[in-house]
């Protein structure tokens, strides 16, 4: 059936509701205590620290959104509670646990401030914004590079499924964290050679040295990245705004040979009908970053800006778009 406009309105204005009961759930690790059977949820309680009466409620409304399934003999899981589970291959228990941390709830409770200044939540109780913000809470840090590096779990086998690599004889990978992609990349393409290129706090904290195929640098990529034959740039371009995204963009272009490869992976909406999805993160970047979730059109524009030229757009099988741009 059609949803009723005054339904609609309600279903939005509490959607937060939902939203916490998941967060919550996830925090306590509810789906953890629950395998192939049923679980009473005086059980489940009594495992999470939790009033059983308290947490019947919380689920009850949780199976309503078909995420844990309420049978005669206690709480059983559906494919969607299985992802909050820790050892589940693409678990989403860590972004979940990310959207209800301080600095999120935070965020969203002061949009308004946002909508009317222009300058993100965040900076209303940290001035220096997210990345400040998350240096002076490291446990929040810690969930944050946790939920990242869970995202790229998820993300990573739909960007190889969507696009051949093995053309490019090296790859820098912009910003790449602890290079879950490029490693992946480089495993899929075994006669390529890597670059990864981050921070100095991050690459001198990874785990790893220098491997076959793989070097690591250490930069400022608003001021100068090494030149390679193809560039990526995963979840990047939308923590910045504009002025810094053409940064970032500039300073490939300026170690990018002419006719070189940027791949930009992220959220593309469609110009015309972007997702939800789509819409709500680019929300999310607005309350806690200066950046936004650019539609291909504004992607292209920023592109050519910079002196690339957008040649394609990729779809992969999950929320991820690939746009291909050519040094020019």
């Amino acid at each position: 059936m059609t949803q009723q406009p005054n339904e609609m309105i309600h279903a939005l204005s509490y959607g937060a509701y939902a939203a916490r009961c998941l967060q919550v759930v996830a925090d306590m690790g509810v789906a953890d205590h629950i395998d192939d059977e049923p679980v009473p949820v005086e059980k489940l309680a009594a495992a999470c620290g939790a009033d059983p009466g308290m947490l019947a409620r919380v689920l009850r409304l949780l199976t309503a959104h078909g995420v844990f399934e309420l049978r005669d003999a206690g709480y059983a899981h559906t494919d969607a509670s299985r992802l909050l589970r820790d050892d589940h291959p693409m678990s989403a228990r860590p972004l979940v646990r990310l959207t209800g941390l301080p600095v999120h709830l935070d965020g969203l409770a002061r949009l308004q401030h946002t909508v009317t200044t222009g300058q993100p939540a965040v900076e209303t109780f940290e001035p220096g914004g997210l990345w400040a913000y998350l240096h002076a809470h490291p446990e929040e840090a810690e969930l944050f590079n946790h939920a990242m590096t869970s995202k790229a779990a998820a993300d990573i086998p739909t960007v190889l499924d969507a696009y051949d690599f093995t053309p490019f004889a090296s790859i820098a990978d912009i910003g790449g964290g602890r290079g879950h992609l490029l490693r992946a990349v480089l495993d899929s393409a075994p006669a390529t050679e890597g670059i990864l290129f981050d921070r100095p706090v991050v690459i001198d904290t990874l785990g790893f040295p220098d491997q076959p195929r793989l070097t690591l640098r250490a930069g400022d990529f608003f001021d100068s990245v090494p030149p390679a034959d193809a560039y990526v740039l995963m979840h990047v371009l939308h923590n910045w705004d504009d002025e810094r995204a053409a940064r970032i963009l500039a300073s490939i272009r300026e170690a990018a040979t002419a006719g070189a490869t940027l791949l930009v992976i992220e959220n593309v909406p469609d110009d015309e009908r972007p997702t939800p999805a789509a819409l709500t993160m680019d929300i999310i970047m607005l309350a806690l970053t200066r950046g936004r979730e650019r539609t291909a059109g504004e992607l292209s524009v920023l592109l050519e800006g910079a002196g690339f030229r957008l040649t394609g757009m990729t779809e992969t099988s999950g929320t991820m778009r690939i746009a291909e741009a050519r040094a020019v």
